[in-house]
């Protein structure tokens, strides 16, 4: 990615450029496994009946819409990407679910809510993109109610061979020739491994969910650790 501007803007730019195979390339490159993740993440989140979640760095909405399915909770969706939000609300509108989910331009770091409102916070290969993680984390603890649950999916780094080693070299060179020959963007899936490489994943994330407030965290690895789910409780 450039480094001519912050990584905030720098991010907009490249998901509004790749908005429209985003869907596509995300269950083609993780060979559909990413769907069964986000099954995961929502059977944790959904325990406690939340009625009013918000999805922080929503893209083009597919974790509030599996939301939607197993819960009649309200969903608020914020992404800084407005071609991912545009093609997310046809998603929503094309499955009749505009009662229940509402989805606008928004920075996950200067959430737009009043304190304590939600139920739930939750975010799905999102975080990295932070370009402050601490005060994206922040922002989606003040706006949770007392009790609530935050839960994020991503990318981790598996620690044993050989997945270790085959997880690497698909993200290194597999996954950044494809997405470039069918996205056109080559930055994009440049930026990816490189991202979860610098990505404080495991125990290292715990301590910051910790250090921001949250407590009874957890992290529940996925898929021989190649992406893990973090929950954490606002007291």
């Amino acid at each position: 990615m450039a480094s001519t501007s912050s990584k905030k803007e720098n991010v907009r730019v490249m998901f509004n450029s790749i908005a429209k195979r985003y869907d596509f390339l995300n269950h083609f490159l993780s060979l559909g496994i990413d769907k069964l993740w986000r099954k995961k993440l929502v059977k944790l989140l959904i325990i406690n009946n939340p009625q009013i979640i918000l999805d922080v760095a929503t893209g083009t909405g597919d974790l509030a819409i599996e939301v939607s399915l197993k819960s009649k909770a309200n969903i608020i969706g914020i992404d800084i990407a407005e071609e991912m939000i545009e093609i997310g609300k046809n998603k929503i509108k094309a499955k009749k679910l505009e009662h229940q989910i509402k989805l606008q331009v928004a920075d996950s770091e200067n959430i737009p809510f009043e304190t304590a409102i939600f139920d739930a916070a939750m975010v799905s290969f999102g975080v990295r993109n932070f370009e402050t993680l601490e005060k994206g984390l922040s922002e989606m603890h003040r706006v949770l109610k007392s009790g609530a649950m935050i839960a994020v999916l991503e990318f981790s780094k598996p620690k044993k061979f050989p997945v270790k080693n085959l997880y690497m070299f698909y993200f290194r060179h597999i996954l950044p020739t494809l997405g470039r020959i069918i996205s056109g963007d080559k930055a994009a899936y440049t930026y990816l491994p490189e991202s979860v490489r610098q990505f404080p994943d495991g125990q290292q994330f715990i301590e910051i969910l910790n250090k921001i407030g949250f407590k009874e965290t957890t992290e529940k690895r996925l898929s021989f650790g190649i992406a893990s789910i973090y929950t954490g409780i606002k007291i």
